[in-house]
């Protein structure tokens, strides 16, 4: 399910360096492809910049040698993902034609497919398995029906202007941006892999908590049926501990994650409506499509609390579960890694299904 919309290489690649620009911590990871396997051979977490008004190549290219600087890879190729609040993610019918003629008829006229202009936008497709070919029939000038045959597509897209920037970044970093794709298609991207059975045989729904905004994406027997974003993200837990008990968010953070029960009052009434909206999500899907989702796995930083996914399960009322993205890989990293891969697995699903994009 592959699918970056800014690829500059259309070789097979043995190796993949990712970046996934967060909004308070960027994620980066380093795989190798050896055959059909594949090697975790470095994951960095490294602070992310503080910007009000979009982050300027200058202070971006600076950032990104921060964190290859703590990669330590030596690679003059990069990958680059872009948040969930700075990328699309659609479904869409379109002619059957070429993914070129698509991406081409996307931006002359985004809003006769999207149902939304989307000018100066650079996209890419993915045409759904299961999704076509379709039949729209529709009046001709003479009078007569003209069929035209289209078919199901997942279309992702990013500002061109903001692509162009982070290529600049990147050159000015000493690195090529090879692809540039979003972290909407990254948690699919990875469960594909790391859970293949349930990927395609169940129905499920994926929750990533980021730190503003969560996504949902709800998968059916191997299709990406939904995906939408919430904006209700780890800061709102963090800031309420935080106000609640008169401490700063550097301790919130850590109540959080390391003892939640100690401020339960606290933490339930925050989830609340989080919970709320993904199940209204869930909601939507299973009247559109009768089927009910079986499972909810989670992963994102907040995915670590235990405490946390319970109280969720109890307001969706559906089994929840953290997931862990690595388990397909045979790990490959320094001692010290080794031993914290675990904990920081579930913040590694994005940046592991921006690589499954770009191999």
């Amino acid at each position: 399910m592959a699918l970056p919309f800014l690829s500059n290489s259309g070789k097979r690649r043995d190796q993949a360096v990712v970046v996934d620009l967060g909004t308070r911590v960027t994620k980066a990871a380093s795989i190798q492809r050896k055959g059909e396997a594949y090697v975790l051979t470095g994951f960095a977490m490294v602070d992310a910049p503080v910007y009000d008004r979009g982050i300027s190549p200058d202070i971006l290219a600076e950032h990104l040698k921060a964190v290859m600087q703590q990669l330590g890879v030596r690679t003059k190729h990069i990958v680059v993902v872009l948040g969930v609040g700075d990328s699309i993610l659609r479904t869409a019918e379109l002619p059957m034609v070429g993914v070129n003629d698509m991406r081409m008829m996307l931006r002359l006229n985004s809003k006769n497919y999207l149902q939304q202009d989307f000018p100066d936008y650079l996209f890419d497709c993915h045409i759904l398995l299961g999704g076509g070919p379709l039949d729209a029939s529709k009046a001709g000038a003479d009078g007569g029906v003209k069929t035209q045959v289209k078919v199901k597509a997942l279309v992702g897209g990013a500002k061109r202007q903001l692509t162009e920037d982070v290529k600049l970044a990147g050159k000015n970093a000493g690195f090529t941006v090879d692809v540039v794709t979003s972290g909407l298609i990254g948690p699919a991207n990875a469960f594909e892999m790391a859970m293949p059975d349930v990927f395609s045989k169940e129905v499920v729904a994926l929750v990533d908590f980021g730190y503003k905004n969560s996504t949902i994406s709800i998968l059916m027997m191997g299709e990406l049926m939904l995906t939408r974003v919430v904006g209700f993200g780890a800061a709102k837990l963090t800031t309420g501990i935080a106000e609640s008990l008169g401490i700063s968010n550097a301790e919130a953070e850590g109540i959080k994650v390391g003892m939640p029960q100690e401020v339960e009052s606290t933490i339930q009434p925050l989830l609340t409506p989080l919970g709320r909206e993904l199940r209204a999500s869930i909601d939507f899907f299973e009247h559109q499509q009768d089927k009910t989702v079986s499972q909810v796995f989670f992963s994102g930083g907040s995915a670590r609390s235990e405490y946390i996914i319970n109280a969720l399960q109890s307001e969706l009322m559906v089994p929840c579960k953290a997931w862990n993205p690595t388990v397909f890989m045979t790990p490959g990293l320094p001692p010290a890694q080794l031993g914290e891969l675990e904990q920081v697995a579930p913040q590694l699903v994005v940046a592991i299904g921006g690589a499954m994009a770009a191999f």
